[in-house]
């Protein structure tokens, strides 16, 4: 049975059974910050478990795809070493949300195992956890499992359940016992029953868990009955593929061994020896393209943090196990190919995203090839200083890591091979102190250093931009708290009850003043000294100003409104972004202020001038159709069920701000335009690339919209003046005088070859003898770089003879450049050859180049010089040649 087959009799089986189908969820959790990938089946029901959510439907089964490689749950290092470790896997389950309990779920494993995928039935275990009567009793008597292949596994010691086949979502919450399936591979293989001291062999394998969910934990300990019961089930597809196909390890299986094949041919093209299937190398490779492809098909590119550091480790460790079997040029990428072959039917995505995933693992292999020979050759010479039983150094490792790209775990992996370890304590406080160095550099502006440990100040921004009797509760000068403040000082001002926005979010922060009878602050910026402390950052103009003041804080109301019309066009245009190119752009910074705003996203292409004239229709027609926005306070529970679209990273708290706008729904603590129509005009003034996978779009909205188009249509005009047209026919007109220019450049240059060669006899005519050398040494002006080539092997030609070598070099000069061109014959290239005679040449006049033995080129700076060296090569070439 192939691996596909496998999956899909499973999920036929339990639909006939009255479960519903659920397309696997994404491996990156878009609405549980708590995950960094999805690790289990039962992580998209983790609400519906919960009672947050409700589906439906009350039964469910689900192929889903797993990342292990981060956090709690790693595989990372046994990867390639082991059967059964993998980065990427699929989990098989089956899921009742209070419809069945134990007896179904026994029941439909057993039915499914021993029928459908026709196991023997002597060579199935059960384990159930200790205390659990109900699932021993139906193995035993309704399944007729043999009392001497059911095993009670674990303890609960004074209220305290072990994990062991007692499975807990959290220290409370829903939880219950387990039982296990396993399958006895025979007593040729090494290993003993569940439970036994020799568990750990290869024997007996684990294919199935079924999870009763019947309690809820309080944080007492104390273990209530759920009102209703549920089952989570998962069975690996790897694994149990391995059984079915009769191997005992996953890369046997037919999936991998399609792709080991693949990865065979891959690091033979990059320049390594054909390498053994069962090399632990190829096998990391093999595995790693699965959770690689699957990462950057769900919108991750590689980084320097979070999961797109993970994605980064895991590419860089198999190119260094590529680089280990001989592959000298990148390969990783073109594996997404035969893995999209493999999985596409079943995951269309990897056939959808091909060409991006291959981009982005292509670029992330430049990259780290750059600096892999390097990197490998610092490790290997510091390993060997290394003695048996020793670490290596962690400054050496984290050097490796800040210089060269190596993630510790992989020059961790490279010492495991050896026998050696890695000092990762020392690793981890050269890791520290670089970023408290990055923390110090990036503190900005007058926030920097400040301290202040009064009441918070409360927003009114949202309604108000004028607030009276705000009361000075903290004021800096220069970096210090003080009482008081004199005319002509920079100031921080805090105060109790403000108007101003501080920057948050991407938004810049408000400008404005404060002022009384007796006191005026301008204030530049507005910034957050602490998460509920706003610092308003400006100029004593009028006072003295002191602590206890009470003054009037007025925002500027033409500044606020360009941005809060940058901010809400934003949201527009990261809705239009996701239509026109894909559900794959993710946000990765913003920077919304009066004068643009700039919006940083995943996608690995430029952005077409086609595209950008999509996108700019769906946003002004969201402004046109001058929908309400809405703003909405809720439980973050309450707003991750509305589908807002929440950020990876972004810090959220019980309560969020929920903002309706257009056709889209974010979370958003900025502010914003009363209605769309308020934007008023929407166009992207530029696009470009910050980052490998990461594109950057500029834009302005209202006023500053309007005086950019007409500055483009003023040029228009002007241009189209120029050419004595219409703006409409300047195009046609601009392509015809390109046309005609090109006419005659090519009529010019015909003119000046010409001319050139007309001079080949006088030029001939300058050629003396150099021993049994004819030399020819000139400056040949007002030709271009493809004659003056031409020249010189016309000429090295004609001066050669049966018994006589020639040499060539030929100048000329154009804006303040020199060319150069050398021929030498073949009979004379065992003295000198053409690109040593170019390069010594250039080198004389501040440039260089060379080519080959017999016609080269080069480009000297210092045309004042060329008189002077071209006088004296022919002593140059005498001393070569005679």
């Amino acid at each position: 049975m192939k691996a596909a087959d496998i999956r899909s009799t499973f999920l036929n089986f339990f639909a006939q059974r009255g479960h519903q189908i659920v397309a696997s969820s994404p491996v990156i959790p878009g609405d549980d910050p708590t995950l960094l990938f999805t690790n289990a089946g039962m992580n998209q029901f983790k609400d519906v478990f919960l009672g947050f959510d409700k589906r439906p439907y009350s039964r469910a089964t689900t192929s889903q795809k797993c990342i292990r490689a981060g956090g709690k749950h790693n595989d990372l290092e046994n990867v390639g070493y082991t059967a059964r470790h993998h980065t990427f896997f699929e989990m098989l389950g089956n899921f009742s949300f209070g419809d069945y309990f134990k007896r179904d779920a026994i029941t439909f494993a057993w039915e499914l195992l021993t029928v459908h995928f026709g196991l023997p039935k002597e060579k199935l275990w059960a384990t159930v956890y200790a205390e659990d009567d109900e699932a021993y009793g139906i193995w035993k008597d309704v399944i007729g499992v043999p009392p001497e292949r059911i095993v009670r596994i674990g303890d609960n010691k004074g209220g305290r359940y072990l994990s062991d086949n007692f499975w807990m979502m959290g220290d409370t919450g829903p939880c219950g016992p387990c039982s296990e399936i396993f399958y006895d591979h025979g007593p040729d293989v090494a290993g003993g029953p569940p439970g036994s001291p020799d568990e750990d062999g290869d024997r007996y394998i684990e294919i199935w868990n079924n999870v009763f969910m019947q309690y809820n934990r309080d944080a007492s300990g104390t273990l209530h009955p759920l009102p209703k019961p549920s089952v989570d089930t998962g069975m690996g597809l790897e694994r149990i593929a391995a059984v079915l196909q009769h191997v005992h390890s996953n890369y046997e299986i037919d999936l991998f061994q399609n792709l080991l094949r693949a990865a065979q041919t891959a690091v033979q093209q990059a320049g390594g020896a054909l390498p053994d299937m069962d090399q632990p190398s190829l096998k990391v490779i093999a595995d790693h393209i699965r959770a690689c492809s699957f990462i950057v098909a769900d919108g991750v590119i590689p980084g320097n943090a979070g999961r797109g550091y993970v994605l980064r480790r895991i590419v860089r460790r198999a190119i260094r196990h590529g680089y280990k079997l001989g592959a000298r040029q990148p390969f990783f990428h073109t594996l997404v190919d035969a893995l999209a072959q493999e999985m596409g039917q079943a995951y269309p995505e990897l056939v959808q995203q091909r060409q991006r995933i291959r981009d982005i693992l292509g670029q992330e292999e430049e990259r780290f090839f750059q600096t892999l020979d390097k990197g490998i050759e610092l490790l290997d010479g510091a390993l060997a200083q290394v003695q048996p039983g020793q670490a290596l150094d962690g400054e050496l490792a984290f050097r490796l890591h800040d210089t060269y790209g190596f993630p510790l775990d992989l020059t961790a992996d490279v010492c495991r091979e050896r026998g050696l370890t890695v000092d990762e304590a020392a690793f981890d406080a050269a890791m520290a102190r670089q970023r408290e160095q990055a923390r110090a550099a990036g503190k900005f502006k007058m926030a920097q250093g400040l301290s202040f440990d009064g009441a918070p100040t409360t927003f009114h921004g949202y309604t108000a931009l004028e607030r009276e009797g705000c009361r000075v509760l903290g004021l800096f000068v220069d970096g210090a708290a003080v009482t008081e403040a004199q005319p002509g000082d920079d100031v921080v001002v805090v105060l109790d009850h403000t108007p101003f926005y501080a920057e948050s979010g991407g938004q810049v922060g408000d400008s404005g003043e404060l002022r009384s009878a007796s006191v005026r602050v301008t204030v530049d910026d507005t910034l957050k000294i602490k998460s509920d402390v706003w610092g308003h950052h400006g100029q004593l103009v009028e006072g003295p100003l002191r602590v206890g003041d009470v003054l009037i804080a007025r925002v500027d109301a033409a500044q606020r409104a360009r941005t809060m019309r940058h901010h809400s066009a934003t949201h527009l245009m990261h809705k239009a972004l996701r239509d026109v190119l894909g559900d794959h752009v993710q946000q990765k910074g913003s920077l919304v202020s009066p004068e643009r705003t700039r919006f940083d996203f995943v996608h690995n292409a430029p952005v077409t001038a086609q595209q950008i004239r999509q996108i700019e229709t769906l946003v002004n027609a969201q402004i046109i159709a001058n929908a309400a926005t809405q703003v909405r306070e809720m439980a973050i529970e309450d707003a991750q069920k509305s589908g807002a679209m929440m950020l990876f990273g972004e810090k959220y708290g019980d309560s969020v701000r929920v903002l309706d706008i257009g056709d889209s729904r974010e979370l958003c603590g900025g502010t914003h335009v009363a209605r769309t129509g308020d934007i008023g005009f929407f166009t992207i003034v530029a696009e470009s690339g910050v980052a490998a996978g990461v594109r950057r779009v500029e834009a302005v909205t209202g006023d500053l919209a309007l005086a950019q188009v007409q500055a483009t249509q003023q040029h228009l005009d002007e241009a189209a003046q120029l050419m004595r047209s219409t703006p409409s026919e300047l195009g046609e007109r601009l392509r015809a005088s390109q046309e005609q220019f090109r006419a005659l450049e090519k009529e010019l240059a015909q003119l000046k070859s010409r001319l050139a060669l007309s001079q080949m006899d006088s030029l001939l005519a300058q050629a003396r003898a150099v021993g049994a050398a004819r030399v020819l040494v000139a400056q040949v002006d007002g030709v271009d770089a493809a004659t003056l080539k031409s020249m010189a092997a016309q000429l090295r030609d004609r001066l050669a003879g049966a018994d006589t070598g020639a040499a060539v070099l030929l100048a000329s000069t154009d804006a303040g450049k020199v060319q150069l061109a050398a021929g030498v014959s073949s009979a004379l290239q065992g003295q000198i050859k053409a690109g040593e005679l170019a390069s010594h040449t250039a080198g004389l006049l501040g440039g260089k180049g060379g080519g080959k033995p017999d016609l080269a080129m080069a480009a000297g700076n210092d045309v004042a010089a060329l008189p002077q060296v071209l006088a004296g090569l022919p002593a140059w070439l005498g001393q070569r040649c005679g």
